[in-house]
C-alpha cells in the first residue's frame, strides 16, 4: 500500500530544515510531491555550533547537558514550525499524511564506540504537528556494529532504477560530509562517506568573510588550489580505506590550513572534496558510467566543475537536471525510509553500513 509521508532532515551543514512529500510503499516511489525549507536563524545556528562543540564529551546518547537540552528544544521547535508552514503553503490536509520522518540533528558520530547522537524531540514534535513521527533510524544499526551511515542509499537505489541506465549509477551527495552510493542492476549496492562534503569549506568561508558558505562557488572561482597542500590531505589514510566508511563531520576539523587568501582556501578546500570523491572510484568494483550529484554541493559551480574533471570519462550531472530534487533529496528520503521502518524493511546493509546482515531501524511516536 502506498503511504503519502512527509521526510525532514538537517543536514551537518547546519543551514535549516528541508521539507519534502513523497508516495512511497517503502519499495518504490509513486509519487513526488512539493518540497520546502526552514532556514535556522543566526541565534540557532549559534546554538547547534556550541551543541556540536560540547558533544564531543558525551558519552551516553540520551545524554542533554548544559547547551544540547536547549538545542534539542530549539530543533523540534524548527522542524515543528517548518511543517506548519509546510502544509500550510502547500493546502494539504493533515488527514491526507500517513506518517513524518524525522531524523534529527546529528551532533556527534562515533560508530566505533557504537554511539550516535541525534538530537530533537520526537514525542514533542508528534504532538505539536499531530501526526505519527518515525525517528531514532540510525541507533540500531549503530548498536549492531554498523557504522550507522549513509542511510539513503536505499533511496538512491529507487531513484536509479527509474533512470533505466545502462551500466553503473553513482549518486553522490555533498552535503557537510560527502557520501556516495554505487548502485549496478538491482543487485549491487555499496555506499559509504568519501570525505568532507562543504563542512571545512562552509566552516573556512565563515570564519574569513562572515557568510554561511560560497555561493554557486564564486569564491572558489577566483582563486588559485594549492595543488601542495591538497596533495598532502588526499593522503589522509581515510581515503584508501575499502567502504564501507563513515565520518563525523569535525573528523578533519583539525587539518592544519594553510596561510591562504579567502578565494585561494575556499577553491583549495572545494578541490578537496572533489578528490576526496575521485579517490573512492578506484575502490569500486566498477567504473560508473554516469554520476548525479545532489545535495548543497550541486549548487556549487566550480565544485561541478571539478568533478567533471576529475570523473572523466563519466558524465556528472545535477539530480535537478534528472527532475531529481537535489535540494529535497534527503527530506525525500526519510520519508521513504519512515516507510520502509513501519514496514520492518531494511534501510542499511552490509555494504553500506558494514552491518553484519539487513537492518531496519527507526521508532514510532504518536501524536
Amino acid at each position: 500500500m502506498m503511504l503519502t509521508a512527509i521526510g525532514l532532515m538537517s543536514g551537518t551543514s547546519l543551514d535549516g530544515v528541508d521539507v519534502a512529500l513523497i508516495k512511497t510503499d517503502g519499495r518504490r516511489v509513486s509519487a513526488l510531491g512539493p518540497s520546502g525549507y526552514r532556514p535556522y536563524t543566526e541565534a540557532e545556528r549559534g546554538v547547534l555550533r556550541q551543541a556540536l562543540a560540547e558533544a564531543a564529551q558525551l558519552d551516553r546518547r540520551d545524554a542533554r547537558p548544559g547547551i544540547l537540552a536547549e538545542a534539542e528544544r530549539s530543533v523540534t521547535i524548527a522542524h515543528a514550525e517548518a511543517v506548519a508552514a509546510f502544509v500550510a503553503q502547500h493546502g494539504i490536509a493533515n488527514d491526507s499524511v500517513d506518517l513524518v520522518g524525522f531524523h534529527g540533528q546529528t551532533v556527534l558520530h562515533r560508530p566505533a564506540s557504537k554511539l550516535t547522537v541525534q538530537i530533537g524531540d520526537a514525542q514533542a514534535l508528534a504532538k505539536a504537528i499531530r501526526l505519527p513521527v518515525v525517528y531514532d533510524f540510525r541507533a540500531a544499526d549503530v548498536a549492531a556494529g554498523g557504522q550507522g551511515a549513509p542511510f539513503v542509499p536505499v533511496y538512491h537505489r529507487a531513484l536509479a532504477q527509474s533512470l533505466g541506465r545502462e551500466g553503473p549509477v553513482l549518486v553522490v551527495n555533498i552535503g557537510g560530509v560527502s557520501n556516495v552510493t554505487f548502485i549496478d542492476g538491482s543487485d549491487t549496492l555499496i555506499a559509504c562517506d568519501t570525505g568532507p562534503g562543504n563542512a571545512l569549506l562552509d566552516d573556512f568561508v565563515f570564519r574569513t568573510i562572515g557568510k554561511a558558505f560560497d555561493g554557486e562557488g564564486k569564491l572558489a572561482a577566483q582563486g588559485q588550489v594549492d595543488e601542495a597542500w591538497l596533495a598532502q590531505a588526499l593522503q589522509h589514510p581515510f581515503f584508501a580505506r575499502p567502504a564501507p566508511k563513515s565520518l563525523d563531520r569535525n573528523d578533519f576539523a583539525a587539518l592544519g590550513l594553510g596561510d591562504w587568501s579567502p578565494a585561494d582556501g575556499a577553491a583549495t578546500l572545494t578541490a578537496f572534496t572533489a578528490g576526496a570523491i575521485a579517490a573512492i572510484l578506484p575502490l569500486l568494483p566498477k567504473q560508473p558510467h554516469s554520476v548525479v550529484i545532489t545535495g548543497g554541493g550541486a549548487r556549487n559551480l566550480t565544485m561541478m566543475r571539478m568533478l567533471r574533471e576529475r570523473l572523466a570519462p563519466a558524465s556528472v550531472e545535477s539530480a535537478d537536471a534528472l527532475g531529481w530534487s537535489a535540494d529535497a533529496m534527503e527530506a525525500q528520503a526519510f520519508g521513504f525510509l519512515a516507510a520502509r521502518g513501519l514496514k520492518g524493511l531494511p534501510l542499511s546493509y552490509p555494504a553500506t553500513t558494514g552491518v553484519a546482515f539487513p537492518m531496519t531501524g527507526g521508532l514510532l511516536a504518536r501524536p
